[in-house]
Formats: C-alpha cells, sequence, structure tokens
C-alpha cells in the first residue's frame, strides 16, 4: 500500500491477561486452513430475565447505554487457530506485545492501537494487517474474480462466503435478499450481533478498525464494492454487496455517540469515531 505506520518499533505494551486460564500455544506460521473457516462456532447468549433489549439510547446524556446481556462463545479447536492467527498478525504489525488469550487478545490490541494512532492511521494499519492475513488460497482466488464483472453471482458469492467463512471472526449471521437494481438478490450478510463491536464496546474501534478498512480491502482487491451499515442499538450490522458506501460526511455510522461504557473509558463521545 505505501503507507508507513508511525508506531515504534521499540515500543512495547504489556497487558495483563485477563483470565487465569492459560493461553493456547498456538502461533502458526501459515494461514489458517479453509477447513478452520468452515466451522461454525458455539455460542450462547445470556440475558437476565428482565431485559427487552440489549442497547438503549440516550439522548440526553448523548451516549448509547449497554445493558448486561452478552454473547458466550466456545470457540472449537480451529476457530481458535484462526483467532490466534489474527491476534498474532496484529501484534507483529503493530510491534505490540499482548499476552491476553483468545478472542480478547484481538480487542485489547486493537484497543492499543486506537489509542496511538489516528483515524486515517487506523484505517491503514487494518489493511496492512488484511495484506498479511488474506491465506495464499485467497489471493488466487482474488486474481480470479477481479476478471469477474460485478455481477448478480459474484455478489451473492461474496454474502454466502462471508457467512460461512467468518463466523468466528464478527459472530452468527445469515444471508438476506435485497433489491438491486429492480431485480432480488440474496446480496446481504444480516450478523445478529456483531462479536468485534460487542467485545470492544467501542463505536469508534467499529468504524475506523472494522467498517472503514474493510470497504476499501474488498473495493481495492476484489472489485467489488460493499457497504457495512452497523446498528448501534442492538450490535447487529448489514453488510451489502454491490452498494457503494455513503462519503464518510453522510454515513449515519459517523454521526453516533458512543457507548456509556465504552471499554475504552475516557471517550463516551463522537470523538470516538472522529
Amino acid at each position: 500500500m505505501g503507507t508507513t505506520i508511525p508506531l515504534s518499533p521499540a515500543r512495547v505494551f504489556s497487558f495483563p491477561a485477563r483470565s487465569h486460564r492459560k493461553p493456547p500455544h498456538i502461533c502458526p506460521k501459515h494461514g489458517p486452513s479453509t477447513l478452520s473457516l468452515l466451522i461454525p462456532p458455539t455460542s450462547i447468549t445470556t440475558k437476565h430475565s428482565n431485559d427487552h433489549h440489549s442497547l438503549k439510547i440516550d439522548t440526553t446524556n448523548n451516549y448509547t447505554t449497554a445493558t448486561s446481556s452478552k454473547t458466550v462463545y466456545r470457540d472449537n479447536w480451529l476457530e481458535s487457530i484462526a483467532i490466534a492467527f489474527l491476534s498474532k498478525t496484529i501484534q507483529e504489525t503493530a510491534g505490540i506485545k499482548d499476552d491476553t488469550p483468545g478472542y480478547k487478545g484481538i480487542v485489547s490490541t486493537s484497543a492499543a492501537v486506537f489509542r496511538e494512532l489516528s483515524p486515517n492511521e487506523q484505517r491503514a494499519f487494518v489493511l496492512k494487517v488484511l495484506e498479511k492475513a488474506v491465506p495464499s488460497f485467497s489471493l488466487i482466488m482474488i486474481k480470479k474474480m477481479r476478471l469477474m464483472p460485478n455481477s448478480k453471482f459474484t455478489r451473492e458469492f461474496f454474502a454466502i462466503f462471508t457467512t460461512v467463512a467468518f463466523r468466528w471472526l464478527v459472530g452468527p449471521s445469515e444471508v438476506r435478499e435485497l433489491e438491486f437494481e429492480g431485480k432480488k438478490e440474496r446480496n446481504v450478510v444480516h450478523i445478529t450481533k456483531c462479536r468485534f463491536l460487542e467485545e470492544g464496546n467501542c463505536v469508534g474501534m467499529c468504524t475506523n478498525l472494522c467498517k472503514m478498512p474493510t470497504q476499501e480491502f474488498i473495493k481495492k482487491s476484489f472489485g467489488i464494492p460493499v457497504n457495512m451499515v452497523p446498528n448501534f442499538d442492538d450490535m447487529s450490522c448489514e453488510i451489502i454487496f454491490g452498494q457503494d458506501p455513503p462519503a464518510q460526511e453522510d454515513d449515519p455510522a459517523f454521526k453516533e455517540p458512543c457507548y456509556k461504557l465504552c471499554n475504552l473509558k475516557q471517550r463516551h463521545t463522537a470523538s470516538c469515531i472522529n
């Protein structure tokens, strides 16, 4: 990409482990196998009996309030390999050492990057991570797909592939139908409750470390536009393949305040985004 990430290689961040469980010693030299991405995770959503909504908006105080309801994931060993590989790639790219195990390690390192870099630098950083993390078989597929037009088949293929391959990263999802250029297509991925947003609990991390760089990466690498539409009320998200995203100044995602219980604590307003 030609972008230099202004992170000092000599700076090392040490984060205490958040669990007494010993982290898995899984540090593959290569990307996870295709099979590791095709097995969906087992997840259980726990809710208190008096909870009717996961989130609610408090417009008076200009923040989004989260309840105690949270999804519990039980990743199998193949999913753990994929998670460990991505966490390792993020740490190596940032020059950060983080001993937090499992998926929390991905979020913990991402939060450190979020605090250190500007929004534009954050997006450039994620693009660099994605270039490193994409397995070789996907690079071959990219070259093949770029020879294909932005067709109904391509859009629906990406929707199906996303729901099958990335449940360990974003949580359970399903393909939905949308009218596209006057015709019905199954080109939309509906994520029930985004795992990254729920674990990070920060609107800015969602927009700058996921939404914007992912849209750019897919468009540049695969040649297909994509619009990611997060819903910060219930933490769901829709990924619409074939649809150009709005300009940032017109994007509703950039008009939302952050959560009251934002995990970064010192930022509770729209400053988490800009």
